[in-house]
């Protein structure tokens, strides 16, 4: 198996690259942020290689950092997520917008992504929502109350300072991580105007 692939850009094609290793060209499928993060033609370059085998061919799917790579495996391996589809979302997230889209549950930022509709986008949440705080920069305790927002079980206040915030204007999941993030600095009794308060210096950070 190929993991790692260092060799000078020979091409570009719209969704590929060739990469010349000592003579031998290797296509490369990338997602489009990883193309764009790579050199001009005829520099060197490195990418992270995952090797897909199947009865009738191999192909090579390239990425710019490990953590991309490792976004690349867990899309696929959601029901309806094919190997397209996974490059289309991380040409249209980065894997840390991603992690906290799938922890904040936006649907709507993962079906930006051509091929997702709001029922995989859906799907990509629900199957992906514990892995999320893995790879992500986001606090898991806030995640976790995100998720009892989600569920029907955040306190009344918590839910008003919500329905307040996206009355301002902030769309849901904004309203919804500021918040969580709010009850977690003031604690789980903290009324509604403390939290709207909280939650307005959260989302101007």
């Amino acid at each position: 198996m190929i993991g790692r692939l260092r060799g000078v850009i020979d091409g570009y094609g719209e969704d590929h690259v060739i990469l010349d290793v000592h003579g031998v060209g290797y296509l490369v499928h990338c997602s489009a942020r990883t193309l764009q993060s790579l050199p001009p033609a005829g520099e060197a370059a490195t990418l992270h290689v995952e090797t897909v085998v199947r009865e009738d061919m191999i192909r090579l799917f390239g990425f710019a950092t490990p953590v991309e790579k490792d976004w690349f495996n867990i899309l696929i391996g959601v029901q309806g997520v094919g190997q397209k589809v996974a490059l289309a979302i991380l040409s249209t997230l980065r894997p840390a917008d991603l992690a906290n889209a799938i922890a904040m549950k936006d649907k709507a930022a993962i079906a930006r992504a051509p091929g997702v509709g709001p029922k995989l986008a859906e799907r990509i949440c629900v199957e992906l929502k514990g892995k999320a705080p893995v790879f992500g920069g986001i606090d898991p305790a806030i995640v976790a109350l995100a998720g009892d927002v989600g569920d029907g079980r955040a306190s009344g206040p918590v839910r008003d300072a919500i329905s307040a915030l996206v009355n301002l204007g902030y769309g849901e999941p904004q309203a919804t991580g500021a918040i969580a993030a709010a009850a977690k600095v003031l604690g789980g009794n903290a009324e509604t105007g403390a939290l709207i308060r909280q939650g307005l210096k959260e989302l101007a950070k």
